[in-house]
């Protein structure tokens, strides 16, 4: 018997989150060296260094805990098999710790899994929309995936400035979403399955809506000893942003053949 979505990603969530907290109670993840502190809060004493946008991360984990649970209810005639599912959930709780771990210590380590998991979710979005666009399997989505998530860890080895978004990473993080939207567009328009378009426009709309408040507030609106963050913002758009993307995948089914 295949175990339900929801087993593995609670215990994706709670693994992930316990040794996240081992971690920086044990300092694992190395000294503060500012990762992070570009993004406006200010650094607190204790263990904790920015909470606002430490905890805002909790958008996530509960995003792919929702994922996951509509994973195992969705129709049997979806597109998106119930591994693939089951795999995207996991990826949206992870980007929870992977970026909690940079604010909560602003250590280089810390920086290091905050774009890791921006990697692993991106990857998947330009995966997922390419393999249906060139009608591939899953043992291509993986190629491509695993492809998708090296490229940018190449690209973030680039040390010098980016434009608008600082630094190549996000660059490449940006570049994959892209992708992303223009393949789910023509897969839409080639009309060969039917899905529901307003859950992606809904993704779309919250991710556009959550790179503006990133923008913003990078650019010095905002308060750095206030709770109130627009970096925090930023997560929890982003998290609305990965469910309503899984909806728009949930949804997606072959038309009957004429």
């Amino acid at each position: 018997m295949r175990t339900p979505p929801i087993a593995v990603a609670s215990a994706v969530a709670v693994s992930s989150t316990a040794l996240l907290v081992v971690a920086i109670g044990q300092g694992w993840l190395g000294p503060d060296v500012g990762r992070g502190a570009n993004f406006c809060e200010a650094a607190r004493d204790g263990l904790v260094r920015q909470p606002a946008n430490t905890l805002s991360n909790l958008g996530f984990v509960v995003a792919g805990l929702l994922v996951a649970r509509r994973a195992g209810s969705r129709s049997p005639d979806s597109v998106l098999p119930m591994r693939v599912a089951t795999f995207y959930a996991c990826v949206v709780v992870l980007l929870g710790p992977g970026s909690a771990a940079m604010h909560a210590t602003q250590s280089a380590w810390g920086g290091h899994l905050d774009m890791l998991s921006m990697y692993l979710v991106a990857g998947f979005a330009a995966s997922w929309a390419w393999v249906r666009w060139t009608r591939r399997g899953t043992a291509a989505f993986a190629t491509a995936y695993v492809a998708c998530v090296a490229a940018c860890e190449a690209a973030g080895l680039w040390s010098g400035p980016v434009p608008v978004v600082h630094y190549a990473g996000n660059l490449a993080f940006g570049l994959l979403l892209v992708a992303a939207v223009v393949l789910e567009f023509l897969v839409w328009r080639r009309a060969e399955s039917v899905l529901v378009l307003r859950h992606g426009v809904v993704a779309l709309a919250a991710m556009l809506l959550a790179f503006t408040v990133w923008l913003l507030s990078n650019a010095g609106w905002c308060d750095p000893h206030s709770l109130l963050q627009g970096h925090a913002v930023w997560h929890l758009l982003c998290a609305v942003a990965a469910y309503w993307l899984f909806r728009m995948y949930a949804s997606e089914r072959l038309r009957p053949a004429a």
